[in-house]
């Protein structure tokens, strides 16, 4: 579950994209897939959309692991 997408500086065009595509405090976000060679890019899923985010900009989201059930 996201917690908070994190801004690396005033007026973050990356963090701003980021919580328009969903990526806000509660919503669920699941990792699909990560690709070779060091896990870039990583394959995300947000509600029922999918996207391809490089590790730096996946980084900025704070995220928190819910219990399995």
């Amino acid at each position: 579950m996201v917690q908070q997408v994190q801004d690396a500086h005033p007026e973050d065009a990356i963090a701003r994209r980021l919580r328009d595509l969903g990526f806000v405090p509660g919503e669920t976000v699941r990792l699909v897939a990560r690709g070779p060679f060091g896990g870039d890019p990583l394959l995300v899923q947000v509600g029922f959309t999918r996207f391809a985010l490089r590790r730096n900009e996946a980084q900025r989201v704070s995220v928190e692991q819910e219990a399995a059930a």
